[in-house]
């Protein structure tokens, strides 16, 4: 099946799918996180093809997400980390898994809780938008304004974006909004 690639487009978003968006990446992403490092611990806790993991672990690792690093004890062994690029991706995988507990219709029935290992406290906070002050954010307080790099297709995005969500007035010609 044809995969429609992202690489060219101009949206942060579409660009990070191109890197993690096949659904294998995050779980493997996931696995390195919870300390799965050799191949086939990742075959057997996800389930997954050898194929599609090798596949999947070299791609994630020619995105410098995964790296490769001897296992002490196994000569001639190599197994899996996340590098600080795949750790950034932390806050991601616990936005979807609040996301996952909150909407999806209760079938996960091995949900776990996050705790602050420090203090042992419940719950991690929800991840959201804060502003500079803490206050959080909906979509609808965001106002979209163009970078430094911004396409004439990006200003056309963003004055239809905040069209649509802030209500703004179309913008006329000669109008430096757009």
């Amino acid at each position: 099946m044809y995969r429609k690639r992202f690489t060219a487009m101009n949206c942060s978003i579409a660009r990070a799918l191109e890197e993690v968006g096949e659904w294998w990446s995050l779980l493997i992403v996931r696995e390195c996180g919870q300390g799965t490092a050799r191949f086939d611990e990742f075959q057997s806790h996800l389930g997954i093809a050898r194929n599609v993991l090798a596949a999947r672990l070299d791609r994630l690792i020619e995105l410098g997400i995964v790296e490769r690093f001897p296992l002490e004890g196994r000569a001639n062994t190599e197994g899996y980390r996340l590098t600080p690029k795949g750790d950034a991706l932390f806050p991601v995988l616990v936005a979807l898994k609040q996301w996952g507990d909150d909407w999806l219709d209760g079938t996960c029935r091995q949900r776990l809780e996050l705790v602050e290992e420090g203090t042992g406290k419940p719950p991690v906070e929800k991840i959201t938008v804060h502003a500079a002050g803490g206050r959080p954010l909906s979509r609808q307080d965001i106002r979209y304004l163009p970078g430094p790099d911004a396409t004439e297709d990006t200003l056309e995005l963003i004055e239809r974006r905040n069209r649509r969500v802030l209500g703004d007035p179309p913008a006329r010609e000669g109008d430096d909004r757009a």
